[in-house]
């Protein structure tokens, strides 16, 4: 069963409050898609480090449910 976009932008709102998340469809299947996540909690962390806070935001979705996620992270200018 596909992922709805609003499902995985609630579940990265919910582990990062402040979050600027906008999520795209890439293929229209609903398990392809593509994140770009804006944080001012991910300032001094890693790219790799942002982009495990999404992955763990997601509780596991990511690989099953979730098939491809296309992640950008970064944090306000």
């Amino acid at each position: 069963m596909p992922m709805d976009a609003r499902d995985i932008e609630s579940m990265i709102k919910a582990a990062i409050p402040d979050a600027d998340v906008t999520i795209r469809d890439l293929a229209g299947d609903g398990d392809h898609y593509a994140a770009t996540v804006i944080s001012e909690s991910f300032r001094g962390k890693s790219r790799v480090q942002q982009h495990q806070i999404v992955y763990q935001s997601l509780k596991g979705q990511m690989g099953g449910v979730l098939h491809a996620l296309a992640l950008q992270t970064g944090v306000p200018d």
